[in-house]
């Protein structure tokens, strides 16, 4: 992801006549057609449209990320990450009486182990179910039994896929978390042990 205010040159409280008149200034010299790069246009044009709505600029300032030039990994890692973040927000505990970021990881970390036990358990499914047609005897004209078992097995490989899919969006969120900690007021909770 880059950084728009980085890229126009402005600090994060730039209003829009600033952003407009840093945008102005760099693009002269970065347009291909006087001999710029494509690439640092192309980056100087997005950061200039992000900066220059209102609601896309709300979404970066309050996130990091722009739903629009963010990779989709991110963004769905986001999503996850966000209700986290709810339910660390509606715990009743007092702020500083736990770590919510370790919870976090906890969470994730189980959300991952049972994803990927329900893999082997889909993949010992599907191993049965060809054992199954390696069995059968077949009628000569239709296959109907084998057509449907190979259809069960077909459906529970996209399940495989869906499920990868989803281990590597937690992987990501959790990703996310890196270089993050959390500070427990270790007083209260000396005092709450005696």
């Amino acid at each position: 992801m880059i950084d728009p205010y980085e890229i126009l040159g402005v600090s994060r409280e730039a209003d829009v006549t600033a952003i407009k008149l840093a945008y102005r200034k760099r693009v002269k010299s970065a347009h291909p057609d006087t001999g710029g790069d494509a690439e640092t246009f192309g980056q100087l044009k997005a950061s200039f449209e992000l900066l220059n709505d209102p609601i896309r600029r709300k979404v970066y300032d309050d996130t990091g990320y722009d739903p629009e030039l963010a990779d989709k990994k991110d963004l769905q890692g986001l999503v996850i990450l966000e209700m986290l973040v709810n339910e660390m927000i509606l715990d009743e505990r007092e702020p500083g009486s736990f770590d919510p970021v370790s919870s976090m990881r906890r969470k994730l970390t189980d959300r991952i182990v049972n994803a990927r036990f329900h893999i082997l358990e889909m993949e010992r499914h599907r191993a049965r179910i060809r054992n199954h047609i390696n069995r059968i005897g077949r009628k000569p004209e239709t296959d109907v039994l084998g057509r449907m078992l190979k259809s069960r097995c077909e459906t529970i490989a996209d399940a495989i896929s869906k499920a990868d899919s989803e281990i590597q969006t937690i992987e990501q969120a959790y990703g996310m978390l890196d270089g993050y900690s959390y500070e427990i007021e270790i007083a209260e909770v000396k005092d709450a042990a005696e």
